[in-house]
């Protein structure tokens, strides 16, 4: 089969809520007719009266001519009825995400549309397969995931189930890049790319507050120092605990409970409780107008601490950050480059890189420190002290990272700390994603950038960090737990043996 012009088709979009009104507006603005059609009586003439209003802004703001706002508001549609919907080229619903109600829909949308018209689900962790079963032409069923707010988003997930033609999804690849926007080609898997990817960012953050080894307000200000726009927990805040949860729980179960994805406790206890975030005035913060609001220290600049031999160990990225810095405070200092760990030693003490290993099983004079991914000065980094330091070597541990120039913030000694274990833990699903063939390492950075804005994709993080550390840092993390959740994908296990790091 060729891959078949969507170009130039009217476009019939089901569901009028957020997600279909940004589907319409994208649409039409690419040239299409639409048909705008919502079970609630009304419904898809108030989408059309809203639309006009974005255009309408977009004039005032002169994105847009006043001509050309009302020539595409002319191509929309409002119906009453779907069997006013014949001449549509591509139907994509964006209703309630419910497997029976997406199924009887599109079968009832076969009784309508031509054989020609190419039928698409906006779902974001429906099976594409399941949703198709029962159609009597289910090749022509493909996922089209877009992101909100949709005309800003760039990224679409071209997801294909089972049965679905490959002239198909790349004829939605070719649409999408049309509409102006980044596809990324998927294979139906519970989460898709980023629904499944994204999890270890809630759920390692989670795993720790539920022991009780950091504050809600640390956790965001060090993963917002290495680059994410926003914390997991001020995240989970604006997306909503009982829509997050119910995210999780959903790939939870569709794996068949795979520990990996096993829901939180903590967030489970939100939900019963309604503290579900900004909507209702709770979730880890109070937004309600008299709350204080928690912070985090302030940088302080702090002296090294005295000390007559200063060596850093290793090689690296981060051994030559350390050394930099090392430079910038005029400090005589060695470098040991075949040694087994990364850091400083200070006469014998030692501040380590997290290699996964708590400080306590380190040694006695022991210090770890999260993964430090930006070279901003004064950013947030988590550390840990050994449970059988002196009270000397703990006060020092913390003055020699605010003298390197980090806002260092205590931890519990947990293995991984935060950064460390929450970027190997992206990494380690994207790696499995990858051995499964639900995209490619360049489509899961891609869609991790561009569809929930991560400072950068889990395989660039590799490429700065290399397999060998992660694999080892989720060994270790392996070994403390003694569970499935942190198992090492057989794809970074391959990569060691293809880059000669283990024979």
């Amino acid at each position: 089969m060729t891959t078949p012009s969507l170009t130039a088709v009217p476009v019939l979009i089901i569901g009028t809520g957020i997600m279909g009104a940004g589907i319409a507006q994208v649409s039409v603005q690419a040239g299409h007719t639409v048909l705008l059609y919502d079970a609630r009586e009304g419904a898809a003439t108030e989408a059309k009266a809203k639309l006009g209003q974005t255009f309408t802004m977009l004039v005032d703001k002169g994105k847009l001519s006043a001509d050309k706002a009302s020539a595409m508001l002319d191509k929309v549609q409002a119906i009453h009825d779907l069997s006013e919907a014949k001449t549509a080229g591509l139907a994509i619903e964006a209703i309630v995400e419910n497997l029976a109600v997406k199924r009887s829909l599109f079968q009832q949308l076969e009784g309508i549309v031509s054989p020609e018209c190419v039928l698409a689900t906006n779902t974001s962790s429906i099976s594409v397969t399941a949703i198709a079963n029962g159609l009597k032409h289910p090749e022509r069923l493909v996922g089209m995931h877009f992101f909100n707010p949709v005309p800003l988003m760039k990224l679409v997930e071209v997801v294909s189930g089972l049965q679905t033609q490959k002239a198909i999804a790349e004829a939605i690849f070719e649409l999408s890049q049309s509409w102006g926007k980044t596809p990324v080609y998927a294979r139906s898997t519970p989460g898709f790319i980023v629904n499944r990817i994204a999890r270890p960012f809630y759920a390692e953050t989670l795993a720790l507050l539920h022991e009780h080894a950091l504050r809600p307000v640390v956790a965001d200000a060090c993963l917002r120092a290495v680059g994410f726009r926003m914390g997991p927990c001020e995240l989970m805040d604006l997306i909503g605990h009982d829509t997050n949860f119910s995210v999780t729980r959903s790939v939870y179960e569709a794996n068949f409970y795979d520990k990996r994805y096993v829901p939180s406790l903590v967030q489970a206890e939100l939900v019963d409780g309604g503290l579900l975030g900004r909507k209702t005035g709770q979730g880890f913060y109070d937004y309600r107008e008299t709350a204080l609001k928690p912070s985090i220290a302030e940088y302080v600049a702090a002296p090294m601490p005295t000390a007559q031999d200063v060596t850093v160990m290793g090689q690296g990225r981060v051994a030559d950050l350390l050394a930099r810095r090392l430079k910038d405070l005029q400090i005589n200092f060695t470098q040991l480059e075949d040694a087994d760990w990364i850091g400083i030693d200070l006469d014998g003490a030692q501040l380590r890189l997290t290699d996964g290993r708590t400080a306590t099983q380190l040694g006695k004079q022991v210090a770890v420190f999260d993964l430090p991914l930006s070279d901003a000065p004064a950013s947030a980094l988590a550390w840990a002290i050994s449970g059988r330091a002196n009270r000397e070597w703990q006060d020092k541990a913390q003055q020699c990272l605010q003298a390197l120039g980090f806002n260092a913030q205590q931890v519990a000694d947990t293995p991984g700390l935060l950064v460390a274990r929450t970027i190997a833990m992206l990494i380690n699903e994207a790696a499995d994603a990858v051995q499964q063939q639900v995209c490619t390492p360049e489509g899961a950075d891609a869609a991790m950038k561009l569809g929930v804005n991560y400072p950068a994709g889990p395989f660039e993080w590799l490429a700065q960090w290399d397999s060998q550390s992660v694999v080892r840092l989720l060994n270790a993390l392996d070994q403390h737990y003694r569970g499935e959740r942190y198992r090492v994908s057989p794809w970074l296990v391959q990569q060691q043996y293809l880059h000669g790091l283990m024979e």
